[in-house]
């Protein structure tokens, strides 16, 4: 069943290849979606796929890429809209 999910990352996530990170497995897992920086200093991935997917690819956010450190995030379950094709960043 198509899922969609709104992931916040928080901590030392920006400047340490966190969207590249999160680019290369959610191509490796199927998933799509974006992954952006924003202005506040976290960084924000919209996804859709499978619900247990998307909870492979939010174990590996957790640990992140070296260097980052994640602090919190936050996980809001969407209805899925299927407007995506690929998995990108976005900024």
């Amino acid at each position: 069943m198509l899922s969609r999910a709104r992931i916040t990352i928080y901590g030392v996530v920006q400047g340490v290849g966190f969207r590249y990170f999160t680019l290369r497995i959610a191509r490796k897992l199927g998933l799509v979606g974006y992954v952006q920086n924003l202005t506040n200093g976290s960084v924000e991935i919209m996804v859709e796929g499978e619900k247990r997917t998307i909870l492979k690819l939010i174990e590996e956010v957790r640990i992140g890429p070296p260097g980052a450190s994640v602090e919190n995030l936050k996980i809001t379950w969407e209805t899925p809209k299927g407007d995506y094709k690929d998995f990108l960043i976005l900024r």
